[in-house]
C-alpha cells in the first residue's frame, strides 16, 4: 500500500509540473518571482526564458535583463532576445530595447544607441507603442529616447497635439523649461484644463530661473492672445502661489472687466489675501470693488472687508495709533448708517464693539455696540454666541472673571460639539490659567488636544505644556502664578504693568524654567510698543543663555528681523540669519532667514 502511494505522489508532481508549467501548484512566472525576489538569478532567469517562451510579459523581460546584469549572462542574454527578435516579431521592439539595456550595462554607447532606436523603428505606425516605450525608456533614465519615441509617434500620426503632457515631462527630464512650459501652455489652451497644468507646473516653479521664464512667457502670452483668458488664469495662481497678491490683483482686475465676473472672483481674491495676513492688498482689491460694484450684492461685503482690511493693518503695527482706530470706527459707522443695522452690518458692528474695548478701552460703547449687533444678527445662533464670546472677553478687559467665564460657559454649553464651542472652552481654559487655577486649567486643555480644528489642539497643547513644564517646581507655584498674571495684563492692554511684573520676575527666577518664557514675552511686549533697542536686549539675552531651549531660533529670527525691518540695519540682519541657518538647520524659520538673507545680499528674487 505505502507503495502504491509513492508513485501516485510522484506521478501527481510529475502531471503538475507538466500542466501549466506548474511546480507544487505554482507557475513558471510565480516561480521566477520568487527567485528574483530572493535575488537569485541564476534560477529566475531559467524560469523567465520558459515564461517569454510561452508568451510576451514586458515585466518579465525587464527582470530577465536585470538578472543577466547582474550575473553578466552576456552571451546567454544576447543569444535569447535575437531568437526572440525571430519568434515574436510583434513585440520585437520590446526585445531590441532591452537588448540595448545590456549593450548599455557592457559600456558598449553606439551599439546601445543603435538597438534603442531599431526599437522605436520597429513599432512602425503603432502610436500607443511608441508612447508606452517611451515611458519605458523614462523608467530606465534615458528622456533622449524618450524624446524621440513621442515626436516620432506625432510625426507618424500627423498630429502635434498628441502627448503633450507625456512630452512636457520628458522636456522637464532634459532641462528644457522653455518647451516645457510651451507643451503645457498647448495643452492647457487646446482643453481649458487649468487643474492638470498646475499640478505639473509645481515643482517646476521652485528654481527662481524657471520662474522667471514662466513669467515672461505668460506676460507674452496674454499680450499676443489678450481674448485668451487660460493664460490670465494661470498667471494669477502663479502670483497667488508666490504670495504676489497685487499682481494678482492686476490680472484679475483685467479678466473682470474683460469677462464681466462682476467683482466675484476679485472678492475671492481679496479674502484670499486676508487669509495670507497681506492686508494692503486686500483692500486695495475691495476698494476697487467698492467703487466699480456700488449697487450689486457683493458692496456691503467688500465694504466692510476693505475696512476690515485697514483694521488688521493698524492691530498690527505697534504702538496701535489711537487715532487710526478712531478712523476705522467713524467709518464703521457710517457703513451702518448707510445700510442700517441689519444682517447686512452685524459683522461691522461686532468688529466696532471689539475696537471700542480692546484699543479704546470704552467698555460701556463695546457692550452697546454688541447688543445692537446681537439684535442685528439674532437670527443666526453661531454669530450671537460669537458676541457672547466678544462679551466675555470684554468683562475680562473689565477685571471681572466670573462673569466672563459664565458667559464662555454659555457658548460652551449652546455650541457644544460645534468649533465655537472648543473655542470657548478653550477661552475657559486661559481664564482658569489667567487666575493661577492650573489643575483646572489642565483639565480642559486636555479635552481641547484632541479638538477637530489643528489651531485649537495646537493652542491647548501649547498652553498645557507651558503649565506642565514649569509647575510642581515650588510648592505654592509662585513662578507660574505670577507668569500667568503677567499674562493677563497684556490680554488687558496693560503693558507697562505687565513689563513690571516681568522684569520682576526674572530676576527673582533667572534660573527658573521659566526664565526663557519671561525673557520671551518681554521681547514681545516691547516690540508692540515699538521699543525695539529693549526687545532686542531681551533676545540676546535669551539666546545667550537659554540658545539650546525651544525658543532659541525663535529669538534668533525676531532678532535678525528686528535689525531688517526696524532698525534698518542690514549687515546685523544678515549676520543673524546666518546664525540661525547655521546653528538651527531644522527650524522652520530657515526657509524664511534664507529668502530674507538673500534679498538682502542682492540677490534677485523673483
Amino acid at each position: 500500500m505505502k507503495r502504491v502511494l509513492k508513485w501516485v505522489t510522484i506521478g501527481s508532481i510529475i502531471f503538475g509540473a507538466a500542466a501549466g508549467g506548474r511546480v507544487f501548484g505554482q507557475t513558471e512566472k510565480e516561480l521566477a518571482e520568487e527567485y528574483f525576489k530572493k535575488d537569485d538569478c541564476s534560477k529566475a532567469i531559467t524560469y523567465y526564458t520558459s515564461v517569454l517562451k510561452s508568451e510576451f510579459d514586458k515585466s518579465a523581460l525587464k527582470n530577465y535583463a536585470h538578472c543577466i546584469v547582474r550575473t553578466k549572462a552576456w552571451n546567454e542574454g544576447e543569444q535569447f532576445v535575437k531568437k526572440q527578435i525571430k519568434n515574436d516579431n510583434l513585440n520585437a521592439g520590446w526585445y531590441y530595447m532591452y537588448w540595448g539595456v545590456l549593450l548599455d550595462a557592457q559600456g558598449k554607447a553606439q551599439e546601445t544607441l543603435k538597438k534603442y532606436h531599431q526599437a522605436i523603428g520597429s513599432f512602425g505606425t503603432r502610436i500607443d507603442q511608441k508612447r508606452e516605450i517611451a515611458e519605458e525608456f523614462r523608467s530606465i533614465n534615458q528622456p533622449e529616447m524618450s524624446l524621440t519615441a513621442l515626436l516620432q509617434a506625432r510625426e507618424s500620426s500627423k498630429r502635434n497635439d498628441l502627448f503633450q503632457l507625456e512630452l512636457a515631462s520628458v522636456y522637464r527630464d532634459l532641462n528644457q523649461p522653455e518647451k516645457m512650459i510651451d507643451e503645457l501652455l498647448s495643452y492647457g489652451t487646446r482643453y481649458q484644463n487649468i487643474e492638470v497644468v498646475q499640478n505639473m507646473l509645481q515643482d517646476f516653479k521652485k528654481d527662481e530661473k524657471e520662474q522667471v521664464l514662466l513669467e515672461k512667457i505668460l506676460y507674452d502670452k496674454i499680450q499676443k492672445f489678450p481674448n485668451e483668458g487660460f493664460y490670465n488664469e494661470l498667471l494669477i495662481w502663479y502670483q497667488v502661489q508666490k504670495k504676489d497678491f497685487y499682481k494678482a490683483f492686476i490680472q484679475e482686475r483685467a479678466l473682470d472687466k474683460r469677462f464681466k465676473h462682476s467683482g466675484t472672483r476679485l472678492h475671492n481674491l481679496g479674502i484670499l489675501a486676508i487669509q495670507n495676513l497681506d492686508y494692503a492688498n486686500a483692500g486695495l482689491i475691495f476698494d476697487y470693488i467698492v467703487k466699480e460694484y456700488p449697487k450689486s450684492q457683493l458692496y456691503p461685503v467688500a465694504r466692510r472687508m476693505a475696512i476690515f482690511s485697514r483694521e488688521q493693518q493698524v492691530k498690527n503695527t505697534y504702538p496701535v495709533n489711537k487715532k487710526e482706530v478712531q478712523k476705522l470706527l467713524v467709518q464703521y459707522q457710517q457703513l451702518v448708517d448707510e445700510l442700517g443695522t441689519n444682517a447686512r452690518t452685524m459683522e461691522a458692528l461686532r468688529n466696532m464693539a471689539t475696537l471700542y474695548a480692546f484699543y479704546m478701552d470704552d467698555f460701556k460703547r463695546a457692550v452697546e455696540v454688541l447688543e445692537l449687533a446681537i439684535e442685528a444678527g439674532k437670527q443666526e445662533k453661531s454669530f450671537v454666541d460669537k458676541c457672547k464670546l466678544d462679551l466675555g472677553d470684554i468683562y475680562l478687559l473689565k477685571g471681572e472673571p466670573w462673569e466672563a467665564t459664565l458667559v464662555y460657559s454659555q457658548v460652551e454649553k449652546s455650541q457644544k460639539d460645534d468649533l465655537l464651542g472648543y473655542e470657548a472652552k478653550l477661552r475657559n481654559a486661559r481664564l482658569h490659567y489667567y487666575k493661577g487655577d492650573f489643575d483646572l486649567a489642565r483639565d480642559v486643555l486636555n479635552i481641547l488636544k484632541k479638538a477637530t480644528s489643528r489651531e485649537i489642539a495646537n493652542d491647548a497643547n501649547d498652553l498645557s505644556l507651558l503649565i506642565m513644564d514649569n509647575t510642581g517646581l515650588d510648592s505654592n507655584e509662585t513662578a507660574m502664578k505670577r507668569y500667568a498674571s503677567a499674562e493677563l495684563l497684556l490680554f488687558q492692554n496693560k503693558r507697562y504693568e505687565a513689563l513690571d511684573t516681568l522684569r520682576n520676575l526674572y530676576q527673582a527666577y533667572q534660573n527658573h524654567s521659566l526664565a526663557d518664557e519671561i525673557l520671551w514675552l518681554t521681547a514681545n511686549t516691547y516690540m508692540k510698543l515699538d521699543s525695539n533697542q529693549q526687545a532686542l536686549a531681551s533676545l540676546k539675552l535669551l539666546t545667550e543663555k537659554f540658545g539650546i531651549d525651544i525658543l532659541g531660533d525663535d529669538a534668533l529670527f525676531e532678532t535678525a528681523r528686528l535689525y531688517q525691518e526696524k532698525l534698518n540695519n542690514r549687515e546685523e540682519a544678515m549676520k543673524y540669519y546666518q546664525e540661525l541657518m547655521e546653528k538651527y538647520p531644522g527650524s522652520i524659520f530657515v526657509a524664511e532667514s534664507r529668502k530674507r538673507f538673500r534679498i538682502l545680499r542682492g540677490d534677485i528674487i523673483n
